[in-house]
């Protein structure tokens, strides 16, 4: 049956087999997510960082493994940010959880309406993200936050399988160039002409599904007054507006 006759017939139905397919399509890609080893660096750091740790957090356990993906399966907007913090998500196990990006970035969505509190600080703390998910460029935390490109492509089918298995999105937020480009490269392979597609912070690309830029909230952004809240708030007011003038099954794809 065709994606038109399915709606047709049972619209919620239909609607609730996706959001239950999507959810066991997840779970498989974050199992295989934290199970991959296929850059040797990365995986030897993120295991060394988690043996040294941070004096701050001595008594504490680390992930230590690449870090899954978060968030609601039945999302619109997708976060896609660029590799977890040595001491944030590669000791929490949760993408930007645990370090002051993660700070900055999760009172936005709070204020947004899209996270069910401000602060995200453990992956058990009851943090619920309401129609958004995040992921990253690279799911290994890198040596002083630059991932290689070969790493980088290594990662890049994990968000090609990410894409397909969300498919009421309709929004990605890119946060850094090395995120849009990442995603660039993503609808590249897919076919789209991205050829003319350029990063700026609240920048907007049509498309399906639409992209929005934002500088990351890294520390060194928001200390220096590069991204401020007011400007991240923006770029969440503008998601927002986006998704709601949508119509809700828009983004859904056979």
């Amino acid at each position: 049956m065709s994606l038109s006759g399915a709606l047709r017939v049972n619209p919620l139905c239909y609607l609730s087999n996706v959001k239950q397919s999507t959810k066991q399509g997840l779970v498989i890609l974050n199992e295989e997510i934290v199970a991959c080893e296929a850059c040797p660096r990365l995986a030897r750091y993120i295991r060394e960082v988690a043996v040294v740790k941070r004096r701050a957090y001595r008594d504490q356990d680390y992930w230590g493994k690449p870090v899954p993906s978060f968030g609601d399966p039945a999302a619109r907007v997708l976060i896609v940010g660029l590799a977890p913090g040595a001491h944030g998500a590669n000791r929490t196990g949760r993408p930007f959880t645990g370090d002051r990006s993660g700070d900055y970035l999760y009172r936005a969505l709070h204020r947004a309406g899209f996270a069910s509190q401000a602060e995200s600080r453990s992956a058990d703390d009851g943090l619920t993200l309401r129609d958004v998910r995040i992921t990253s460029a690279a799911h290994c935390a890198p040596p002083d936050n630059k991932p290689e490109p070969a790493e980088l492509r290594q990662c890049r089918p994990f968000l090609d399988r990410e894409l397909a298995l969300l498919p009421r999105l309709q929004v990605v937020v890119v946060l850094g160039k090395i995120a849009f480009d990442a995603w660039k490269a993503v609808m590249r392979d897919q076919g789209k002409d991205v050829r003319a597609w350029q990063f700026g912070h609240a920048v907007i690309l049509p498309g399906t599904p639409t992209v929005v830029c934002s500088y990351h909230p890294s520390q060194q952004n928001t200390s220096t007054g590069r991204l401020t809240e007011a400007m991240l708030d923006d770029v969440f007011s503008r998601v927002r507006g986006l998704i709601q003038s949508a119509p809700d099954l828009a983004g859904l794809r056979p």
